[in-house]
């Protein structure tokens, strides 16, 4: 079932949404998210771009996205209803709430005449009730004004809802119990409005039907609900612990990676300290210098706020010290669509810095291997001394999905040996010289005994890190640091293709949170009889050492991505592959459908 909340900019349709899924996941059933809202903190109200949505896919079986199209929409408002009707198919249920379909509310978004009047809904399930009514005559006698009052429709649909899908109830209540604990009034009257919603839908027979959605069948283990942005966080914290070091966290805020500041911010007691830096800069500049330190520093942005990093992070290939650098995507150039998904960072994680100054890069999948791949990003950069890319986006940062809670034992182990000795001889110490299998420098902390060493932007020389402008040893050191990030390559496990027939001629190749779509289409082109292979890619600064030789084994490569074939550039230029390059930037994921009938064209055309 694929359900759509959508409402007014800060009429608490996120908050109705996420209330929704918590049910959902504490229930059982498998569950993938879609917030969508505009980037302005309050649109005008009434008005399309002040549309703000929910998208909650959920079943009783594995699933990958959060739903191509709505099954069920909950419209709060003409505009809506207006913004969401095309993604509605025919037969599908309207839930709208008939309070604002005013003429003056309706000629707001260019309707000449009332949509629940004039044929417009004709194909479609419509259950046309006055929601914002419902709710104020339920809150009669409560001493909240009338205005504030109304503000609790939202947990009368969301009563309603929990109704109709059977979700449990409990939680929700404990929660606006907590969340207005000091608003005893506000806490009593979405309370009332929520349980009012609830009995409606078991009272009247405007909704004859309740749906059950069993719980799906999972690995055994520890599960909980979580957003890609906490699961990322997550995945820090447990891989400073698992390295033995204190993490500091040089940031600046920006939407969509905000939340990983704020979650971190509240994890003192595992030795995590946040630094809410005056700026971008300020902020990776605090987070190498806590490198330098010994610490696992991590800095976080989106791209904009990378762009001003530049300077910094090729200071950081230049130093070789270990640094987190997370890009949470989202729509660009410039500020672009700041609430909007998007993948077009790639090539600014590969190039964008002076000289030559290669970086490592690890991409997310889902919201839930956030946590993985940030685990992974500050392994490579405590193994090889450098700063690495972790690459989201929005999608993921917001988006949520049932997770299985690691055990420590599960994670590898993270230890760092810090120099503690002079390596060099006659007592003296080397800060460049390397480890014969990592070319990672050693590491020491300020402070040391007889470990002091100078560090900074000029080039140094090898071994020593004197200042150096021999024009060999400069060649030298750019292609040690070249030789550094291409090490990682042999550090990674084999890729593993899905290709469940091994007779495919066609490989879906993708990165980051396309995995999901790439992954449903093809489900459903093998369900139509047809063969077709799947790869995704975690690394893809180096690319794993094998990937060379599968890309050979398939007649045909397509590469879906949110943005002009930035991934298909590189696979090109590295490999001499005509890959075909599927792109869309909209600001939302790919369609399932839409990327099934384009493989199924692929492969019927040989």
């Amino acid at each position: 079932m694929v359900i759509r909340i959508a409402g007014d900019s800060g009429d608490g349709m996120q908050l109705t949404g996420d209330r929704f899924t918590q049910e959902t996941a504490v229930f059982g059933n498998d569950l993938s998210t879609l917030p969508n809202f505009p980037a302005e903190i309050r649109a005008p109200q009434g008005t399309l771009a002040g549309v703000s949505s929910f998208q909650l896919h959920f079943a009783d079986h594995d699933i990958l996205t959060p739903g191509d199209r709505p099954d069920v929409l909950v419209a709060m408002n003409p505009a809506a209803l207006k913004a969401n009707l095309a993604d509605v198919p025919q037969g599908g249920r309207l839930i709208i709430d008939t309070h604002d379909f005013t003429q003056r509310a309706l000629a707001r978004i260019g309707w000449a005449s009332n949509p629940l009047e004039d044929g417009t809904l004709d194909g479609y399930t419509v259950h046309a009730v006055d929601l914002t009514q419902l709710t104020l005559d339920a809150l009669q006698g409560n001493e909240l004004s009338r205005k504030d009052a109304g503000r609790s429709k939202n947990m009368f649909a969301l009563g309603l809802l929990s109704w109709m899908y059977s979700r449990p109830t409990e939680g929700t209540l404990n929660f606006i119990r907590q969340k207005f604990a000091s608003k005893p009034a506000i806490a009593e009257a979405n309370i009332t409005a929520f349980k009012a919603g609830w009995n409606y839908g078991e009272t009247t027979e405007t909704f004859a039907v309740a749906y059950e959605i069993k719980p799906a069948t999972l690995p055994a283990g520890v599960y909980r609900n979580i957003s890609g942005n906490l699961a990322l966080s997550y995945g820090l914290v447990a891989a400073a612990r698992r390295a033995g070091l204190p993490m500091y966290l040089g940031a600046y805020p920006i939407t969509p990676a905000s939340d990983i500041l704020h979650e971190l911010s509240k994890h003192k007691r595992f030795g995590i300290r946040t630094f809410q830096a005056e700026d971008e800069i300020a902020g990776i500049g605090a987070a190498l210098g806590a490198s330098f330190g010994g610490a696992l520093a991590v800095t976080t942005s989106s791209g904009p706020g990378i762009a001003l990093k530049g300077e910094t992070i090729g200071l950081a290939v230049s130093l070789e010290l270990p640094l987190v650098v997370v890009d949470v995507q989202r729509g660009g150039p410039s500020t672009g669509l700041p609430t909007k998904t998007e993948q077009s960072d790639l090539l600014q994680a590969m190039y964008g810095r002076n000289g030559e100054a290669p970086v490592p890069i690890v991409a997310a999948q889902s919201p839930g291997d956030c946590f993985y791949a940030a685990f992974e990003a500050a392994r490579i950069a405590l193994t090889y001394r450098t700063p690495v890319f972790l690459l989201t986006d929005g999608y993921l940062a917001n988006g949520s999905e049932p997770w299985r809670v690691p055990t420590p034992a599960e994670l590898p182990d993270l230890t760092v040996d810090f120099a503690r000795e002079p390596n060099g001889p006659d007592g003296t110490f080397l800060p460049y010289l390397r480890d014969p299998q990592t070319l990672a420098r050693p590491w020491a902390v300020p402070g040391t005994p007889g470990l002091e060493h100078r560090v900074g932007g000029i080039e140094k020389a090898d071994k020593t890190g004197n200042i150096s402008y021999d024009p060999d040893n400069h060649d030298f050191m750019v292609r040690t640091r070249q030789a550094k990030v291409d090490a990682v390559a042999a550090g990674l496990p084999p890729l593993v293709v899905d290709d469940p027939a091994g007779d495919a001629r066609v490989l879906v190749l993708g990165w980051g949170s396309t995995y999901g779509p790439i992954g449903a289409a093809c489900r459903q082109v093998r369900a139509s009889g047809l063969s077709v292979a799947q790869l995704h890619l975690r690394h893809i600064n180096p690319f794993p050492a094998d990937l060379g030789a599968i890309l050979a084994h398939y007649d045909k490569i397509v590469i879906p991505e949110m943005n002009l074939g930035q991934l298909a550039t590189l696979i090109r230029a590295r490999y001499l592959v005509d890959a075909i390059s599927v792109t869309q930037i909209r600001g939302l994921p790919f369609k399932a459908d839409e990327l099934t009938d384009m493989l199924q064209e692929v492969i019927s055309n040989g």
